[in-house]
């Protein structure tokens, strides 16, 4: 579901943050290209999947830690704000940022799609300009509907994408590139789709 602000176009962001911090906590709200979407709460192989990110980051990488469901200012002039299912920084970077943090030294954002039509059109389309435009070195995108693995790189911060893109199904050993660095076994995570 996509709630639209009756002004989209005026709506600032500032706006976008009150509304957002008095939603309810079962409710996560993003604002990318000037439209208030809402992120649906991620069902039980959303989140295992992200735990098993995690894991597999820690050990690759013990100086970063992947933080679940982290707020970012993104795209032109960061007036976007979109809520990663995981963000990887530095062990550390993000500590006082608050809510929205700036994405400066952050090395990667992962999306996992999460079967609701609205989320599944932010992940694959909006949210790689929005990170791109941010200057974030990689985006994952883990999409359970495709059973793929997509790895973009190489941000063009002013055309808003991503050089690379790199897609892999699900089972086979995916590189995530500098400055991340690590290869995935992707073997597991054809247990955690419908």
């Amino acid at each position: 579901m996509t709630v639209m602000a009756e002004h989209t176009s005026q709506m600032q962001v500032e706006e976008f943050e009150e509304i957002a911090s008095k939603a309810p906590e079962t409710v996560m709200l993003e604002f990318i290209d000037g439209r208030i979407g809402v992120k649906r709460m991620p069902d039980g192989d959303h989140a295992t999947i992200t735990m098993w990110l995690i894991r597999q980051c820690i050990q690759a990488r013990p100086d970063l830690d992947l933080h679940p469901e982290q707020g970012l200012k993104v795209g032109p002039y960061r007036k976007g704000r979109a809520r990663a299912d995981g963000v990887l920084a530095p062990v550390a970077h993000l500590a006082g940022q608050g809510e929205w943090a700036d994405p400066s030294g952050v090395l990667m954002v992962v999306e996992v799609t999460s079967y609701d039509e609205d989320t599944d059109r932010r992940d694959p389309f909006e949210k790689p300009s929005a990170y791109a435009a941010a200057g974030i070195p990689v985006y994952l995108l883990i999409d359970r509907d495709s059973c793929t693995v997509i790895v973009h790189s190489g941000p063009d911060r002013e055309g808003a994408r991503y050089r690379d893109v790199h897609t892999s199904r699900f089972g086979e050993k995916v590189k995530v590139p500098e400055p991340v660095g690590i290869e995935l076994d992707t073997e597991i995570l054809k247990s955690y789709v419908r």
